[in-house]
């Protein structure tokens, strides 16, 4: 499938160069208008039904299943966000003295917090695998560290500031082969790169709803394999127990859990608002594909690529990078300071991770939008 431009599908003014969509993406105009019939709904509570707190959730549930290719739609959870899947996870998890957890370098924080905890619970051990000067070696390191001490492999399938890729086929293959448990932080690339849970097979997959998934801030999503079938969740939410369904019924508590990772869904998961608008939003990425959707990055971002090295930038090779989520390494020379106030003061939105710049771009964005950054930038070099 073939895109294009998709500009007219969203609310951005004509005068903003909008290349961050990595630190919280723009609204579809069918997601505002769907989270406004939300509204409306909750507005007059005496049109809400009985089906309307479970037949919307089974819905976007079914969708996300699709999105990642999962078998069963049962096997996710609706969530508020990755540090609370990874609470979930972490609280499912018992660790050795001794026991490894590895992670990566500078890994984002709400896939680092729960298992430092954890670690220290267990007297076991963080082990950061550091970035090397290539991506390529950076993989070969993390899979020479997976050995017969790794009880867990926690991280992103790219790395969040930069967009390095992962190689997480032959990572899973080894952790699988320790009976170390794999778990991905999908934030930053689930919706925009083809994940499949039946090629990778994570024990759990975490997702933000709020950026490349395009749904509202406060919702995120989480796939939980067979490992947590019987876990603990970290609340006990009436709507996650077998026959819920039934409100006339509800003080007959029930003391068995809806299957899968039902359990593991937050309470008021059903909330009218939120879930009208995430629909409406998966139903659009399916229609685009992630493919679809890192094909038409790579096809606008590519001639910027290449002017941009000419500046003296560094950006890694196609191979090891995405393209929706990519790293500009400044040049050293470049005043860090007086930059970021003309890009504010010329409406072009990027973010800085240190001496940095990373690039997000989506459908919205055309290779024009990439003119203003260089133009900036080599006025500054």
């Amino acid at each position: 499938m073939t895109l294009k431009n998709q500009k007219h599908l969203f609310d951005i003014q004509d005068d903003v160069t909008y290349l961050n969509i990595a630190s919280q993406s723009p609204t579809f105009k069918a997601t505002y208008n769907a989270g406004l019939e939300g509204l409306k709904q909750k507005s007059q509570p005496y049109t809400i039904k009985t089906s309307d707190y479970f037949e919307p959730v089974i819905e976007l549930k079914k969708l996300f299943s699709n999105l990642v290719n999962a078998e069963h739609y049962n096997r996710i959870a609706l969530i508020p966000s990755v540090s609370y899947g990874m609470a979930t996870v972490a609280n499912n998890i018992v660790l050795n003295e001794g026991d490894e957890v590895l992670v990566i370098d500078e890994q984002f924080p709400s896939n680092m917090y729960s298992w430092q905890k954890l670690a220290k619970t267990y007297n076991a051990t963080i082990k950061v695998i550091e970035a090397p000067d290539t991506v390529k070696q950076w993989n070969e390191d993390i899979l020479n560290a997976i050995h017969e001490k790794t009880a867990l492999v926690a991280m992103g399938n790219i790395h969040w500031s930069n967009g390095s890729l992962f190689n997480l086929k032959a990572i899973s293959v080894k952790a699988k082969s320790h009976n170390s448990l794999l778990v991905i932080d999908g934030s930053q690339t689930v919706g925009a790169l083809p994940f499949s849970i039946k090629d990778i097979q994570p024990d759990a997959l975490i997702c933000a709803g709020y950026k490349w998934l395009f749904g509202p801030y406060g919702c995120a999503y989480g796939y939980f394999g067979p490992y947590f079938d019987n876990g603990n969740p970290i609340e006990e939410n009436w709507t996650n127990r077998l026959d819920s369904e039934d409100f006339s019924g509800l003080t007959n508590y029930q003391p068995e859990y809806k299957p899968m990772a039902n359990r593991y869904s937050v309470g008021e998961s059903g909330n009218f608002i939120y879930v009208k608008m995430q629909i409406e939003a998966l139903k659009q990425l399916i229609q685009w594909t992630p493919k679809g959707v890192q094909d038409y990055c790579k096809q606008i971002s590519l001639e910027a690529v290449k002017e941009l090295k000419a500046l003296g930038c560094k950006i890694e090779e196609d191979n090891y990078r995405t393209h929706h989520l990519f790293g500009i390494k400044l040049p050293e020379n470049i005043d860090l300071h007086a930059l970021k106030k003309d890009l504010f003061n010329k409406n072009i939105f990027v973010s800085f991770r240190g001496n940095y710049i990373r690039i997000s771009c989506h459908l919205y964005n055309t290779a024009e939008d990439f003119k203003p950054l260089i133009n900036c930038l080599a006025s500054h070099l």
